[in-house]
């Protein structure tokens, strides 16, 4: 009897929390039904998360049979739930054409200067790959050019280019932004978007460089370079026209070492430069050292799939309008044994995002009056390949992006137990942070800022796409300041994951899991996206949020 009395002023509890007030955006309208909070609970992540990280499904990779089995899970589960195909062609599937690409053997990379030559050993020294549709990709004796950043920012009145030719010719790079005191430029200790590896390698693309190659330095990258050595299996990119022949030839990294050794060969100082990339003063460095390469590539082509349901709303005139709920169901399969096991599970990345996602589902298809807004549930694939599935549907979206009020990602769960704080990245970023403060305080709980923003966790996950096109979108995190636990006890979990798990098989279920903390943080997500729903207006960019143009040109087509 006593746990059905905790049972009963628990559910009065989580009604009384969701109700909502007049002078918080998305406080008009119904509370968030108690009854649908409830289902989210331990028991039913654990069960969604054995399933997609058991060994079964070989790692989820995309184009494996671990894909068929994955997909066909969530397919199930979508159905057994009752929500409605979210493709309008009337099933719960988009086709994602990609293109894998494997370098065959371990081909070096050699360095050369006169009659000196330096040869960089594959996978230890370097990891290099191609996004072209062909059998082959090279360099040869490619003129090496540094330069710094390989930024251009008018907005800050930045050029690490200065006007300089540098078709044909590989780049060597740093990566993250120029570190400034001014921290009204780029980012401050905030990592932008011109930090990213891929906005390198984009500008390779752009100045039509034969080559790119990043120089990686655990802290400003944010990982080890043995995150980067996963690189190394089978690549996975979209399929454009020209069958991606506009990028440049060879994309890579070379470890700090051999970047020091290189440097050290061209006769220049790695530190002084680096320190000149720093200023805006900084001019691009021929190295007189050239560059040779040769890959030879195993190449397939898959259509892969994002997984897709959906929650018709109840408002005959808004329910054409959507609220985006995303995870990524895939991980990076099986690979080189690490400490005898060869399974890239993924359990915390993202299985655990992805039973939140079902878990989501659960919550909304128990109202019995759904939200004024439809909600679109939306799991994808090849986030791990770089964000690919929701680029996918980002350009070719299913549902109007102008009719997309926003999205609310979820990749990789808190794992640990209650906290008092949820970290949102990106914070102060759109009104969605209005929403997650009001939801957040009626659990008695805080909004914090990332951590480590100079990793450029925004631009690491699958609402990132969504951002780009002008889509209002949520990326949380989990908190730090874990109830019951010492101080420093979130960010050690979180080194330790970074530092021993991450991208590695030893992402597996743990017997230590408490997944309270990750209930907190579903009902909140769906406190949010509930009121979101329901809202009469949809929520806003901030003012000179670098994501607000596109939303508003959006918006008048």
């Amino acid at each position: 009897m006593r746990q059905f009395v905790r049972l009963g002023v628990a559910l009065t509890a989580m009604s009384a929390a969701c109700q909502p007030s007049a002078d918080r955006k998305g406080g008009a309208g119904e509370p968030v039904p108690a009854d649908a909070l409830a289902v989210i609970d331990t028991a039913t992540l654990m069960r969604h998360i054995r399933v997609l990280a058991s060994d079964s499904l070989l790692g989820r990779l995309p184009g494996s049979p671990g894909e068929e089995k994955t997909v066909a899970y969530l397919e199930s589960e979508f159905k057994e739930l009752g929500l409605a195909p979210g493709n309008t062609d009337g099933t719960y599937i988009q086709k994602v054409p990609l293109v894998g690409i494997t370098v065959k053997g371990a081909p070096p990379l050699v360095f050369a200067k006169g009659g000196s030559r330096r040869t960089l050993r594959w996978r230890d020294d370097y990891v290099a790959w191609t996004k072209h549709v062909a059998p082959t990709a090279s360099l040869s004796n490619s003129e090496l050019v540094f330069v710094g950043y390989g930024t251009e920012a008018p907005e800050f009145d930045w050029d690490d280019f200065k006007g300089t030719d540098v078709a044909g010719k590989t780049l060597v790079m740093l990566v993250n932004d120029p570190p400034l005191a001014d921290t009204t430029q780029f980012g401050g200790s905030r990592m932008t978007y011109y930090g990213r590896w891929t906005y390198k390698y984009e500008q390779g693309m752009r100045h039509k460089a034969a080559g790119v190659l990043l120089i990686h330095e655990t802290e400003p990258a944010g990982y080890p370079f043995a995150v980067v050595q996963g690189k190394t299996a089978e690549q996975f990119d979209l399929v454009t026209p020209d069958k991606n022949m506009g990028r440049s030839d060879v994309e890579g990294w070379i470890t700090l070492d051999q970047a020091e050794a290189l440097f050290v060969m061209a006769g220049q100082d790695f530190e002084a430069l680096k320190a000149s990339a720093a200023t805006r003063e900084f001019k691009p460095v021929a190295l007189g050292v050239t560059a040779t390469v040769r890959l030879s590539n195993a190449l397939r082509t898959i259509d892969s799939r994002n997984v897709v349901a959906r929650l018709e709303g109840s408002d005959p005139v808004l329910r054409d309008e959507y609220v985006v709920y995303t995870a990524h169901w895939d991980h990076f399969g099986i690979s080189d044994p690490v400490n005898g096991d060869s399974i890239y599970n993924g359990a915390e990345d993202n299985a655990s995002g992805t039973a939140g996602l079902l878990a989501v589902a659960k919550a909304f298809v128990t109202m019995k009056t759904p939200p004024k807004r439809s909600i679109l549930f939306l799991s994808v694939t090849a986030e791990e390949q770089g964000l690919l599935g929701s680029q996918y549907y980002s350009v070719t979206p299913i549902h109007p992006l102008a009719k997309t009020v926003a999205n609310i990602n979820m990749d990789g769960l808190n794992m640990w137990g209650p906290t008092k704080d949820l970290t949102v990245i990106g914070l102060g970023a759109s009104d969605l942070d209005d929403y997650a403060a009001a939801a957040a305080s009626e659990q008695g709980r805080t909004l914090r800022p990332d951590a480590e923003p100079e990793k450029g966790f925004y631009y690491r996950s699958d609402h990132f796409n969504f951002a780009k096109q002008g889509v209002p979108a949520f990326d949380p995190a989990p908190g730090v300041e874990f109830a019951g636990k010492p101080d420093g006890y979130g960010m050690q979990k979180r080194d330790d994951y970074t530092t021993n798990a991450y991208h590695k098989p030893a992402d597996d279920i743990k017997p230590d899991w408490d997944l309270t903390g990750a209930v907190d943080d579903l009902r909140l997500f769906v406190v949010m996206g509930y009121r979101v729903a329901n809202a009469a207006a949809m929520p806003q960019w901030r003012p000179g949020n670098e994501f607000r143009s596109a939303r508003d040109a959006q918006l008048k087509q």
